[in-house]
């Protein structure tokens, strides 16, 4: 990194914390630093939600991804548009109408204080894991491409992140996200500009779609019925439908953000903001990363992205096996490249030759066989070696191919991104452990100061454990995989507690308890022997299928138990 890359990086968050803390110094009452005192506008709502999902493994992830395996990723939001329509005219109306700080309190008056707590806690555990990962994500990806130490990154993204969120609770968020976001989307921008300019003077950004598309990049919908395929149309419209009600409208990282809205009305507007501009947004990045494919049709590649493994295996037996595999993979490139040349050609004068469309994929099938024949020399070399490299993609780009001072941006993207979906994590498990545990549970009168005191207090030790966690975290897959991962284990329980509370009135605290943690004990066992003990990409259950089952497990389990045994008394809330 040069001189100018280091001063629009530490300029832009040092901006965005100092702003952050200037913005809301002040906050005195529970209200104004959970709630924001319910003054935030419809597209600050809009935007802070897609803020929050859009963490640094989103641009660090997404674009390896579709480098890997195409477009289909974009399924999996397929679901968030009529998510969104769900939750403006059920869960947000009947929020307001209780006004509750968290989405937890809605349970308590619906069913008891134990599916409170029950629910609560598993939000807890799950985010608390989610937020750690937001810090290591950018961290150990910076880290090892840069040489710079991953725990010092930990602490320092950390406690930038803690420094405005601990200050200023919700309107701390609200405030940063906008700024966050536009450095984001500018970035990104930028980014992809970069890409097609940098592609050779004759190939145009349609005949660049084409190449991808000879390479399977562009298979956006798969009507696939195989549970075992991650990415479905199927899976999208129903796990990931699952996936998205259980985020939005149970995670409390995002209902904080649109219970801080003026009014109902705000909130439903900003919501359905997100359902307009997320999928088109997650499409773009993922084009991004298919860009980045046909960029590296002209440019050699490293046969793992990620540098730390070619030092693993030049300090061992296996270099020279794998000096060889780079020897080979240079011949298929340099084939690779004079096929897609003539195939680039041919579309110039309006003619997609088929026969070299297929010459163009035999031969990317051939470098995917190298590089998975690295990957095995790096595992012999090291078994703790982390082979699977699509995080590294972007970065690497970015690194070796953006010009002085876009570096700098690109990397503040990454940052600002990491810091605006951990904010929101501290913030909302914070305000989840003072509303749903510790208020219910402490003696006497406290005062709202107090109450303050003590958000303020579980943001600082909440940061302090999403560090640790970052800090003895390890990559496992593609990073946004494992965020959606640890979310599917649990949030189709959570889900399904909701849905109960919301539509299926005679339903009880008691049979919905103890269906919620059976379910949740299945889903477990489900995880373990379908998915967990499978190598990625070979497991027998798709994992977005988690939330669906256990939604409906839930739902179903709860519906059984209330009708062979006897309903205890409880108030109902309606809807």
């Amino acid at each position: 990194m040069q001189q100018l890359d280091w001063i629009i990086l530490i300029v832009t968050l040092f901006f965005i914390v100092v702003y952050g803390v200037w913005k809301t110094r002040g906050t005195k009452s529970v209200e104004d630093y959970i709630l924001g005192n319910n003054e935030t506008p419809w597209y600050t709502v809009g935007v802070s939600v897609m803020a929050t999902q859009a963490s640094a493994i989103t641009f660090l992830s997404t674009p390896g991804q579709a480098f890997n395996d195409g477009m289909g990723f974009v399924q999996f939001y397929f679901g968030l548009p009529l998510a969104m329509v769900i939750i403006c005219y059920t869960f947000i109306p009947l929020y307001h109408k209780l006004k509750v700080y968290t989405a937890y309190e809605f349970l308590e008056k619906r069913f008891d204080q134990k599916t409170r707590s029950l629910a609560a806690i598993l939000f807890l555990v799950q985010r608390g894991l989610g937020t750690g990962i937001t810090i290591y994500a950018p961290a150990i990806i910076l880290s090892t491409i840069l040489g710079w130490n991953v725990t010092q990154l930990n602490i320092i993204i950390g406690l930038l992140v803690i420094i405005y969120t601990v200050t200023g609770g919700t309107k701390a968020l609200n405030v940063t996200h906008k700024q966050q976001m536009f450095i984001i989307m500018s970035g990104m921008f930028v980014a992809f500009y970069l890409i097609i300019d940098g592609l050779p003077k004759d190939i145009s950004f349609s005949n660049a779609l084409e190449i991808a598309g000879a390479n399977h990049k562009m298979e956006i919908i798969d009507f696939s019925v195989d549970p075992k395929n991650r990415y479905t149309f199927w899976s999208g419209v129903t796990g990931g439908l699952f996936l998205m009600l259980a985020y939005f409208g149970t995670d409390q990282s995002q209902v904080g953000r649109y219970l801080s809205g003026k009014s109902v009305r705000e909130s439903q507007m900003g919501l359905i903001m997100n359902g307009f501009l997320k999928v088109p947004m997650q499409f773009f990045i993922l084009l991004t990363g298919v860009m980045v494919f046909v960029f590296f049709q002209f440019k050699e590649i490293p046969l793992n992205f990620n540098p730390h493994n070619k030092e693993v295996v030049a300090a061992s037996s296996y270099n020279k096996d794998y000096e060889k595999l780079e020897a080979d993979l240079k011949t298929v490139e340099a084939e690779r490249l004079q096929v897609t040349l003539d195939y680039n050609n041919q579309l110039n004068n309006g003619n997609s030759n088929p026969i070299l469309r297929k010459q163009i994929f035999v031969l990317t099938e051939k470098e995917n066989a190298l590089r998975d024949s690295a990957k095995s020399l790096i595992k012999k070399a090291d078994e703790k070696a982390i082979t699977n490299d699509s995080d590294y993609i972007f970065i690497y780009f970015v690194l070796n191919y953006l010009p002085i001072g876009f570096i700098g941006l690109l990397l503040a993207v990454i940052l600002c991104a990491a810091m605006s979906s951990t904010a929101s994590g501290l913030s909302a498990l914070a305000s989840t452990t003072v509303i749903d545990i510790y208020k219910r549970n402490v003696k006497g009168e406290k005062s709202e100061k107090h109450y303050v005191t003590m958000s303020r207090f579980f943001t600082l030790l909440w940061g302090v454990f999403s560090i640790a966690i970052a800090c003895v975290g390890n990559l496992f897959e593609n990073l946004i995989q494992l965020v959606n991962i640890i979310g599917s284990i649990f949030y189709g329980t959570v889900l399904g507690i909701f849905l109960v509370g919301f539509y299926i009135k005679y339903v009880k605290a008691q049979a919905v308890f103890v269906a919620a943690v059976v379910s949740q004990c299945t889903i477990f066992v489900i995880y373990y022997y379908t998915i967990h003990i499978y190598p990625s990409g070979k497991e027998l259950l798709g994992y977005l299928w988690l939330n669906f089952i256990g939604a409906a497990l839930t739902i179903l389990l709860s519906i059984a138990w209330q009708f062979f045994k006897k309903a205890e008394p409880s108030e109902i809330v309606q809807a």
